[in-house]
């Protein structure tokens, strides 16, 4: 941590709302540049500008040079909600939000005219907005790292987005709901990161396998295959992203409920899951945030699913029960520090399992 705040008062961010800003210095590449990766659920229905709301969606490249900028549009939903952005230099990260429509966030006067990693992350998810990349401006644009070849899917609610984790620029119970979001240091994110996968968060806060919490008319079912899930828009292309690994962290915001009905709803999405995935293992899990009767609930009819799924000719299917409760970020949601331990339980779990 010290670290991390050492090297944020050496980053220069400066924002620029007005589009002809820009380092005469520096060249411009565009968005659809070959040198530019990017994972997770993204429309390229204009490749110039890779439209994308999910939370932990992630642009992977690599520069020259000592300085570098980023180019980026943000939907301002509602004319005022701006999203959060980790931007991972040499992988040191730092937590940032986006100031106008168009932000020119620079980067640099601290790095050596060596080569330099960049990750651009979402912290944000989707009904907070769309965020475009425009392009990247920099001495010079190199060949992107190679993709891992492990790759994870994490399932799930606000847990998974990683909401609530983040105290660092705005306390709990301040600002707007999102003001805590960071899906970089999620779970998941984190998992992943340890195992060197490539990861995609198909998650949205409330949401449920049959009933969502605060009002919200969708369910993880019918949004599953959409690009904005909390919008339940764009149809996502499976083939983009087959995972070998498929975690699914869903049940918090159902609740205890008749488990015949509960087990019928599960067992429905597993085999819609099947059908998009023939080849992943599925690895059912327990919400990290369960009470006492909650947490026995899920044991019992996680246990009671797998086998039964089992029973009917599906293997690659398994379970993880987190040990305790994590509750100790904002509105009873994992803090940053929890998060690590989720990872931890769920990164060893996974060596075992998949051998990894």
């Amino acid at each position: 941590m010290m670290k991390r705040r050492l090297y944020i008062l050496l980053l220069t961010i400066v924002w620029s709302a007005f589009t002809n800003a820009q380092n005469t210095s520096l060249v411009f590449f565009e968005a659809d540049h070959p040198s530019i990766q990017y994972t997770g659920r993204i429309d390229f229905s204009n490749a110039k500008l890779p439209r994308f709301w999910q939370p932990g969606v992630y642009i992977t490249t690599r520069f020259s040079g000592r300085e570098c900028e980023i180019i980026l549009n943000d939907e301002m939903l509602w004319g005022k909600n701006n999203n959060y952005l980790e931007i991972v230099v040499d992988g040191i990260p730092t937590r940032i939000q986006t100031k106008a429509k168009r932000d020119t966030i620079r980067i640099g006067n601290k790095f050596t005219d060596g080569e330099h990693s960049l990750v651009i992350s979402k912290n944000t998810e989707a009904n907070i907005g769309y965020l475009e990349l425009v392009g990247i401006r920099c001495a010079n644009l190199l060949p992107p790292p190679a993709w891992p070849q492990r790759k994870i899917e994490f399932i799930g609610n606000s847990i998974t987005c990683g909401a609530g984790s983040d105290t660092t620029l705005v306390g709990c119970g301040k600002g707007q709901w999102h003001d805590q979001h960071n899906a970089y240091m999620s779970y998941g994110a984190l998992t992943a990161r340890h195992l060197n996968a490539r990861y995609h968060l198909s998650a949205v806060s409330g949401i449920g396998l049959m009933h969502s919490c605060c009002g919200m008319s969708i369910t993880m079912p019918p949004v599953f295959d959409k690009i904005s899930m909390r919008d339940d828009t764009i149809q996502w292309n499976f083939a983009r992203f087959q995972p070998d690994v498929v975690t699914i962290c869903l049940g918090q915001n159902d609740g205890v409920q008749d488990s015949a009905v509960f087990s019928h709803n599960y067992l429905a999405f597993l085999k819609t899951l099947r059908g998009h995935y023939p080849q992943s293992t599925f690895i059912l899990l327990s919400s990290p945030m369960a009470d006492e009767r909650l947490r026995a609930f899920q044991h019992k009819i996680l246990t009671a699913i797998i086998k039964k799924s089992k029973a009917e000719g599906e293997q690659k299917i398994d379970g993880y029960f987190f040990k305790r409760q994590y509750y100790k970020g904002c509105d009873w949601h994992p803090s940053l520090e929890e998060h690590g331990l989720i990872a931890g339980e769920l990164v060893a779990f996974l060596r075992k399992k998949i051998k990894w």
